[in-house]
């Protein structure tokens, strides 16, 4: 009897054990089916179901969490993460949940965590250029171009034909420095896709750099060849013959992509700029220029570089007044062109608006990321302020500019007289002391000397 006993137990654990399968079978086909009939929450629901029956299951967390990627929510990304972990917990040698927690991860743009999770991938698989490519890509966005130019290398010499990893490896080598490396990766990408337009731009990008026109003139064709819808394309090719100087292909270019899109404002600012940076070599030029940046410049939504070329226009022209207009308002679109600061700064002046003009200064070297030209902006600032009666404000960028530039005399003396003007003859004394340091036989600094006694 008890034989028969343990029999009958051993039995129905069987039975239980066969039904339990039975069911997460059952679970894992319904979620395949709801999945490809895109039914998400029936799939999830299903590979529930099945982790319920068999939590250690890694099939069932990997299916649930390419669901939840699936579905695309940021909460439901951070579930796919908790998912796929669990899936590569259970089943360390497996590699597909790794690279699908590398995958997710890469979506919610934590690319160091990304990388982590394809390294370990690599490390059970390394003959994968697949993996290799997108560690060296999450490591790229987290911006460690080494590590990420290893990764490279190695997926190329695991695949050789990967367009890809080819054009990654080219924006590495560009951001190293090694400009002509760049060139052969990227130029091997863009013979292995001849479709593959990020390439063929960098390419373009890339040959301009180094001042090869007519090779950059060639992939900007074939640009616009694959993307025909896009008007920017052609404005480049036209604005790429304009710099090698084919005015006439340029204008040609042009006309034909406005005959396609006659009302696409784009190509008038290009055609624009055109006709009034070709040489002269016909008065007719200049009017042409300003017909058509003046269309673009009448828009509300004109940009701050339509703008300018057309204030550029109108002061060639000799109307000061309506350019000083243009050129305001090209101050007031956002981006502001910078060049716009500087030229509505000059004709603001000439038009004796001093007050605009040295606001306009100053702007500028509130926007500017490198001023080059600080000591003459900052010396026409205070100069302005001068002619505004501002003393004040002259004696902060006299010195402002005496600093950047500490053994040129005359700021000195130009910064001594600001601060007799402003009365404090205490801080005219200093300077003066420091300019007669280095010239002690000026006259200016002698003249200031007896001033600010």
């Amino acid at each position: 009897m008890t034989l028969l006993a343990l029999a009958a137990v051993a039995a129905a654990v069987a039975y239980q054990a066969a039904a339990r399968q039975r069911d997460y079978s059952a679970f894992l086909t319904r979620g395949d089916n709801a999945l490809r009939d895109d039914q998400t929450f029936g799939a999830i629901e299903a590979y529930s179901g099945a982790i319920a029956l068999r939590p250690d299951s890694m099939l069932a967390y990997l299916r649930r969490g390419q669901t939840y990627q699936r579905h695309g929510d940021r909460a439901d990304l951070d579930a796919a993460v908790r998912d796929f972990r669990r899936a590569a917990a259970l089943d360390p040698t497996a590699t597909r949940p790794l690279e699908a927690l590398g995958d997710v991860l890469y979506q919610l743009q934590r690319y160091d965590r990304a990388a982590d999770a394809y390294g370990r991938c690599v490390v059970l698989d390394d003959r994968s250029a697949r993996v290799n490519y997108k560690l060296a890509l999450a490591r790229y966005r987290n911006r460690d171009v080494d590590p990420a130019l290893a990764a490279l290398n190695e997926a190329v010499r695991l695949d050789d034909r990967m367009a890809d990893a080819h054009y990654l490896l080219g924006m590495c080598l560009r951001e190293k420095g090694r400009t002509a490396e760049a060139l052969r990766a990227i130029e091997r990408a863009v013979s292995l896709e001849p479709g593959f337009i990020p390439a063929r731009e960098e390419l373009a990008e890339l040959y301009g750099a180094t001042t090869r026109r007519a090779e950059q003139l060639e992939q900007l064709q074939v640009l616009a060849g694959l993307d025909r819808d896009r008007v920017e394309r052609q404005v480049a090719v036209g604005m790429a013959h304009a710099r090698g100087g084919h005015w006439d292909l340029a204008v040609l270019t042009l006309g034909g992509a406005l005959e396609r899109h006659p009302t696409e404002p784009e190509i008038y600012r290009a055609l624009g700029q055109v006709w009034l940076e070709r040489p002269r070599d016909d008065p007719a030029f200049l009017s042409k220029a300003r017909e058509a940046l003046e269309r673009v410049a009448s828009s509300p939504s004109a940009t701050s570089e339509s703008l300018t070329l057309y204030g550029r226009a109108l002061l060639e022209a000799g109307e000061t007044e309506d350019a000083e207009r243009a050129l305001q308002q090209a101050t007031t679109r956002y981006p502001i062109d910078l060049s716009a600061l500087l030229l509505y700064a000059s004709t603001a002046e000439t038009q004796n608006h001093l007050d605009a003009a040295r606001n306009a200064l100053i702007q500028y070297g509130g926007l500017a990321p490198n001023d080059a030209d600080f000591v003459s902006r900052a010396t026409r600032i205070a100069s302005l302020s001068l002619r505004l009666n501002d003393p004040q404000t002259a004696v902060t960028w006299f010195g402002r500019a005496a600093s950047s530039s500490p053994n040129d005399v005359t700021l000195l003396a130009a910064l001594a007289d600001a601060q007799i003007r402003s009365g404090d003859r205490l801080a005219a004394q200093a300077t003066v002391a420091r300019g007669l340091e280095k010239e002690p036989k000026n006259a200016q600094l002698l003249a200031l000397a007896r001033r600010a006694r």
